[in-house]
This record gives C-alpha cells, structure tokens and sequence, in this order.
C-alpha cells in the first residue's frame, strides 16, 4: 500500500548568494583548486590595494614622518590633513580639479547625447541612409587620418588654447555607439510598433521607451565617457598653451616631473610642515577619488549592459 503525501515539503528557492548551477562538462574543484583560486585573487587584490594604501598613507603624513620613512610610507604615525588643506585653499591645483570636473560634465554630456542618436538611427534597420553611415564608422575604427592632421584641422578651426579643443576630437566612440546600437536592437520591435500607432514619434520613442529600457547599458557608457575625459591629458597637452588652462591630470603630471610641490600653497611648505611628496600623493588621491566612488554604482550593470549590447550587436 503506497502512502499519500497530503502535504509535501516546501521546494526552497536557492538564495541569490548561491552559486549558479555548473555545466554538465564541469567538474567541480577540488580543495587545491579552491585554495590556489583563493589564493590568486587574495594576491592580486593585495597587488591593487597595496599602491593605494602607500599613496593614502603618504599624503596623510607629516614632512618628518615621510623624512624618516626615506620617502614613500607604509605605516602611518599620526594623519594630517594639511596637504588637502593646502590644495584646496585656492591655487593652481584648485583651479585644475574645477576645470576637470567642468570638461568631465559637460563632454560627457555631449558624448552621451550624439551616440545615443547616432546609435539609435543606425538601430533602425531601413533608416536612410543606415547602411553607409554604419560603414563608414566602421571604416574609422581602423583607419585615421593621423595625429599631424587632426592638430592642424584643430588650429585651422581655431579650437587651439580653448577648452572645446578637449572635447570635440574625442568626442565620440565608435565602440560605444555599436554597443548602444546592439542593445536597442534588442528591445521588441513591437513595442515601438505599438508607440507609432499611438502616434509617438522617434524622438518620443527614445526619450520615454528605449532609454528607460537601457539605463543598464547607459551607465555604463556615461561611466567609460567620464572615465576618458577625466583620465585625458594628451590633448591637453597638445592643444593647451596656457598653465592656467590645464586640468588636474596634466598638472600632476608636471608635479611628478618636477619633484616639487607647486606655486601658491601658502606657507606650510616654507616651514617644513608640508612634503612635496604629500603633495604629489594628494594630488594622486584626488585625480582617482572620482573613478573610485562612482565605479560601485555602475558596476552592476557592468554585465548585462555590456555583455547583451556586444552579443547582439
């Protein structure tokens, strides 16, 4: 006689911690591969952190205790927040991160808005025009005209000494577009079937179905965008004559080169209270502070904005 289960037991849904089933054709490792896994991760996070650490510690320190350390220093004996203090007192290095944040905002704004249309136009199969315009961005993704041309087109329009000079040559990527591109190909045609019927047009269209439906691959973007424009310093340094002109890359790289702290920070490094190091180092804690605080939020859209724009495209 077979027994009835009137009430079978609850089937747990796995937790969203728990590892995603193996493939078949997978075997699962073994405690020598766990620990060598462990072991390769714990020494490249060390690898990563370790530099950081020594950069923070260093424009924490006082003169004397970077003087007895020989320079760079690893064990931190007392902070002071004098070379923060100092640098964003007014001064060069003050004028540099106001204009890197300016060129920041404002280019990727601008990047932003010319691949998100460009990549939308070239997502409507049957566009005007869509198949040439698609082939010729391809085409500049493998050939360009040089770097000799590109600065005399830059001085024949008169962009040399002027902050558009930082924006426009690179203004657009087109990497960036064809991921854009491949994702909104990816949303259902039907969808924006439904919204022509309804009498929306394409710029409604973008603005209220795809974007909403992309922020995923939007932040990424934005995120490599800013990423560049606040990492730049090559065009800077091409196109800029004037100091007072230069954003906070180019001036951390003269501060490296030259090995001393700049002009205008007051009096503490007169008086021994204030390392040239520190300074360096600040200014370095400074130029990463950006990329570190925002590269959490959009982290998780790394995989589905990425990975699903590249696939489909």
């Amino acid at each position: 006689m077979t027994a009835v289960i009137d009430n079978p037991p609850p089937v747990r849904e796995p937790s969203r911690w728990a590892a995603p089933p193996r493939p078949a054709w997978e075997e699962e490792p073994g405690r020598a591969g766990s620990a060598g896994k462990g072991l390769v991760l714990a020494l490249a996070c060390l690898g990563i952190l370790f530099p950081l650490w020594i950069i923070i510690v260093t424009s924490l320190s006082s003169r004397k205790t970077i003087d007895e350390a020989g320079g760079l220093v690893m064990v931190p004996k007392g902070i002071t927040f004098i070379a923060y203090k100092e640098l964003l007192s007014g001064g060069q290095v003050t004028r540099a991160t106001i204009i890197s944040v300016l060129i920041t905002v404002v280019g990727t704004l601008f990047s932003m808005a010319v691949s998100v249309l460009c990549a939308y136009g070239l997502s409507r199969i049957g566009s005007l025009g869509h198949r040439w315009f698609l082939m010729l961005l391809l085409a500049t993704m493998f050939f360009s005209a040089g770097l000799i041309p590109t600065y005399l087109l830059v001085q024949s329009l008169g962009l040399t000494d002027s902050y558009l000079a930082l924006i426009l040559p690179s203004a657009v990527s087109v990497f960036n577009i064809l991921v854009l591109r491949g994702f909104f190909m990816g949303i259902s045609q039907e969808l924006i079937d439904s919204a022509h019927i309804d009498g929306a047009g394409e710029f409604r269209i973008l603005w209220q179905i795809v974007m909403p439906l992309s922020r995923a691959v939007l932040a990424v973007i934005t995120l490599f965008y800013a990423v560049g424009y606040w990492s730049a310093w090559f065009n800077a340094s091409l196109y800029l004559n004037d100091q007072d002109k230069m954003p906070l890359q180019n001036v951390m790289i003269q501060l490296v080169q030259k090995q001393e702290a700049p002009v205008g920070l007051g009096q503490a490094i007169k008086t021994g209270q204030l390392s040239g190091l520190a300074v360096q180092m600040a200014v370095m804690v400074l130029a990463l502070l950006p990329v570190a605080v925002l590269s959490p939020f959009v982290q998780k859209h790394f995989k589905k904005g990425m990975l699903t724009g590249a696939v489909k495209g």
